[in-house]
């Protein structure tokens, strides 16, 4: 995957407001299996990358297919050039790329089909999936101009978590040295603040309405400081924007 190609996508999707997952090169799965690894938030698309392939090389007419988990539906397949058509069913309930041959003026040969890249679908992950779920009945096949499959994999989509938010204090407003922090998360998400030098300062639980509220303990010394909310739910996290403070003095 070249590096042009890739940063023309990832940054069509963010514009598009798709959430991108990538799995770092070395991620280790079972051998001669296709694999695909993405967390997509509810309610969010999101982009997962199927790679793996090292078997013998496949020519033109090749298909590889990925069968969306329950629930979700392939909405896109964004990689497009060098002999690859993308193409989604009527429901989104599959996705493929198929090898169409090298073109003339390429200087990838037909041998290489299929390896050392990756190819990214997108899904749509429903509102009400709950996070920290992995989704099940996520496949992948390979097969030849003949239909004959070549290679099998899994994919794993992990439903993410909502990023939580710090509404208040305002960012850069002097405030007393116990204010009242609060904001919105997850319902049930465990909600801890952190200073900018990672030290909790004070911890809660969102209210089934999502709010959530929680005073500092011991007290924020003077002078500036940086304040960000990480919620954690079934063993996924996410992370509030940071705020700048300035606490004015000593508080009760």
């Amino acid at each position: 995957m070249s590096r042009s190609w890739k940063t023309t996508i990832l940054g069509l999707l963010a514009v598009a407001g798709v959430t991108v997952t990538l799995v770092t090169p070395g991620t280790a799965y079972a051998d001669g299996d296709l694999w695909a690894s993405a967390t997509i938030e509810p309610g969010r698309e999101g982009i997962i990358e199927v790679g793996g392939y090292e078997g013998t090389p496949l020519g033109e007419g090749s298909v590889l297919t990925l069968t969306a988990p329950s629930t979700t539906r392939v909405t896109g397949t964004p990689f497009a050039g060098l002999g690859y058509r993308g193409s989604v069913t009527l429901g989104g309930s599959t996705g493929t790329y198929t090898f169409e041959g090298t073109p003339a003026a390429a200087e990838e040969p037909v041998s290489a089909a299929w390896k050392g890249r990756r190819y990214p679908f997108v899904l749509s992950v429903p509102e009400d999936a709950e996070p920290g779920t992995r989704l099940p009945d996520c496949t992948l096949v390979l097969r030849d101009a003949k239909g004959t499959v070549r290679q099998k994999g899994t994919c794993t989509v992990t439903v993410g978590l909502p990023a939580p938010t710090l509404s208040h204090p305002h960012s850069g407003v002097p405030l007393s040295a116990r204010p009242r922090l609060l904001g919105s998360a997850y319902p049930g998400a465990q909600v801890t603040v952190r200073d900018a030098q990672e030290e909790e300062v004070c911890a809660t639980t969102a209210a089934p309405n999502g709010m959530w509220w929680c005073v500092p303990e011991p007290a924020l010394p003077p002078g500036t400081g940086r304040l960000q909310a990480t919620a954690t739910f079934n063993g996924v996290s996410a992370m509030s924007e940071q705020i700048d403070i300035v606490v004015a003095g000593a508080g009760r």
